[in-house]
Formats: C-alpha cells, structure tokens, sequence
C-alpha cells in the first residue's frame, strides 16, 4: 500500500458526507485516540490523505465539533462511549467499508447500479482494510446482527448516532499503531 493507492480508495467516498481520518494511537484507552480524530487534534501518522466532507463549511466555522453531537476526551466518556458501539469480525468489516460510501437504505442490492459498481466498490474497500494488520479490532455504531453480519443488507433501523444528522453509520479500527474513524451522515 502507498499513499496513492490510499487515496485512490478512498474515492469510494467521493459524492457522499463520509469523513475518514487516521490516527496515531497514543493511550492505552483508544476512545481517547478516537476523540482526538473527531476534534481533528491529530494528523494520519503517514501523512496520507484524509476526508473531511466539512472542512471550510459554514457549520464547522460556528462549531468546530460539527458534526459529532459530543466527542470522548476523559476516561469517563470513554466509559460511557463503549457502549454505543459493537465490535465487528474482520470478516464483515469489507460490507461495513462498502456500507458506509452508500445511501441509507436497507437492502443495497435494490439500489440502481449496485450489481454493476460491487466489484470496484469492494476493490478499494480491500485497498482500506488493506491498512489495517491482522489483530485490528473493529467496532460500529451499527446492530451487526449476529456472528456473521451482512452490512449490504442492513435495517436502518438499529444504530446509535454520534452526530446532528438523521442517520449516521461508522468504523472505527483500532490496533496497537493505528486508530481510524470511517463515518458516513445522512439526511434522509
């Protein structure tokens, strides 16, 4: 992987209000890390491209946590944050990086185009995970439902919104380097 394919991949993300940024991991309770990334306190440790659908925007400039609702900065949040979200097998995870350059709706195999633009989709969702070793744990504000979840086939209807807008879907990775935050936010 170089820094090239990155962005490349992350063109996945192109038309939608998906922000991606990764993150040196520095404390032992990664939530610390992770509300370093969503106050944008820190930079990709390889100096690779981010996406930040709100940067230079009007919302940001009045408030500069837009869009997250609140952000962990204390072992207490971090507490409390845990529980909104599920850890996700590696194995789902390519659905759920898919998921998350989609619209909001159930069942993706109804949208139109969807068969024809899978196979790239999942090339640079590869390209992501790519990035993130074996031993890289995952976790989603989304209900994965059950040991073998199928994010192209989601109900919208369980999740937990860390953010302002009517729907917002994410990943985060964590590992002993790295910590990533892939959100996407949708009004639907």
């Amino acid at each position: 992987m170089t820094a090239e394919t990155w962005r490349e991949a992350l063109g996945l993300y192109e038309w939608l209000s998906t922000f991606v940024a990764v993150a040196p991991r520095e404390h032992e309770e990664w939530w610390l890390d992770v509300g370093a990334v969503m106050r944008l306190e820190t930079r990709d440790p390889r100096g690779w491209e981010s996406v930040d659908p709100f940067e230079g925007e009007e919302e940001r400039r009045e408030d500069p946590l837009f869009p997250w609702l609140e952000t962990p900065s204390t072992p207490a949040d971090a507490e409390r944050f845990r529980g909104r979200v599920q850890e996700v097998p590696r194995h789902a995870v390519r659905s759920l990086i898919v998921r998350l350059g989609s619209a909001p709706v159930s069942d993706l195999s109804r949208w139109p185009g969807w068969e024809e633009g899978l196979p790239e989709s999942e090339r640079r969702a590869d390209v992501i995970l790519s990035r993130f070793p074996d031993g890289t744990r995952f976790h989603t504000n989304l209900d994965p439902k059950g040991d073998l979840p199928d994010f192209y086939r989601w109900s919208a209807v369980a999740y937990d919104a860390f953010s302002r807008y009517d729907w917002d879907a994410g990943l985060i990775a964590v590992n002993d380097e790295e910590v990533a935050v892939l959100w996407n936010f949708q009004n639907t």
